[in-house]
């Protein structure tokens, strides 16, 4: 499985679209990390920019993030990528907490592009 984190300076972004890169991580089915890898950023909006297929296309699929807005949600989600918003800090620890059941989705979404 892979997941991707949108990045800046090794912690989750707070915004999904104005994310520097993405960290995606391989994890296997004992729950290791056993390869890491980094997709930079297009510019642009998020849900507008062709990164979830870009995405999907290299097997993500779940993305934990900061804040999105629903429409860069519904884009990922309808590439087949589940999305878990209210995500924070380290991306390291981040990928470790959901991998160890203990993040939900905040079910909270952006209402403009300048969401923070």
């Amino acid at each position: 499985m892979k997941v991707a984190i949108p990045s800046r300076d090794g912690r989750v972004d707070d915004h999904f679209g104005h994310c520097d890169y993405f960290s995606i991580f391989t994890v296997n089915d004992s729950k290791e990390v056993v390869a890491e890898e980094v997709l930079q950023s297009p510019q642009g909006c998020g849900c507008k920019s062709g990164v979830a297929v870009d995405l999907a296309k290299k097997g993500v699929q779940v993305m934990l993030a900061g804040n999105m807005g629903e429409g860069a949600k519904n884009v990922l989600q309808n590439n087949g990528i589940q999305v878990i918003r209210g995500c924070s800090g380290d991306v390291k620890t981040v990928l470790a907490s959901w991998l160890a059941g203990n993040l939900r989705d905040s079910g909270i979404s952006c209402t403009s592009h300048e969401c923070h």
